[in-house]
């Protein structure tokens, strides 16, 4: 335990100047290879988003990684989520590592059945059409459980369908 309050000005020193480095390497990164870095469009992008905070935090605290070799993982984790993005334009790779939506409610049905596939309960969907202002069933056209893990609400007061396009590449069943 008394190692916890051991701290150095020479180790202080050093995890400002890596934790200055590596969140200079961040922001360069970001900006060359796009917002789509940090978006929470797949699972992918997930994995990204927690290896480049295990890459930081392992380059900030970490003896055994060098500033240097935090900026090069940083790189390379980039470029692979890069060529992912490239990879995901083919419907064999897209349907390897991401998920598809499911409907959680058609119209004002709901489906039980997507939302223990969902893992999600009934609860949580009422939650999330009241959290989008649904004050009548009739009102809802779709519920979509999105490949981000959020809950989508289609709805309107009038009585226009879903344009098909919209749900096109969400499973219904």
């Amino acid at each position: 335990m008394e190692k916890w309050f051991d701290l150095t000005l020479d180790s202080a020193l050093a995890i400002v100047i890596s934790c200055l480095g590596i969140y200079i390497s961040i922001i360069i990164y970001t900006r060359i290879f796009g917002k789509r870095s940090f978006s929470k469009m797949s699972s992918f992008d997930f994995a990204m988003t927690v290896a480049v905070g295990s890459m930081l935090a392992s380059t900030v605290l970490s003896d055994s990684v060098t500033l240097p070799e935090g900026m090069i993982g940083l790189f390379f984790i980039y470029l692979f989520q890069l060529v992912a993005a490239y990879l995901r334009r083919w419907d064999f790779f897209r349907e390897a590592i991401d998920n598809s939506p499911l409907l959680l409610m058609d119209g004002n049905d709901i489906l039980h059945d997507n939302l223990t596939k969902a893992r999600v309960t009934v609860t949580d969907l009422r939650s999330k059409l009241r959290e989008a202002n649904i004050v009548e069933l009739e009102d809802v056209k779709a519920v979509v459980f999105e490949t981000t893990g959020n809950i989508v609400v289609i709805h309107s007061h009038d009585k226009r369908p879903v344009n098909d396009w919209l749900l096109k590449d969400v499973r219904r069943k």
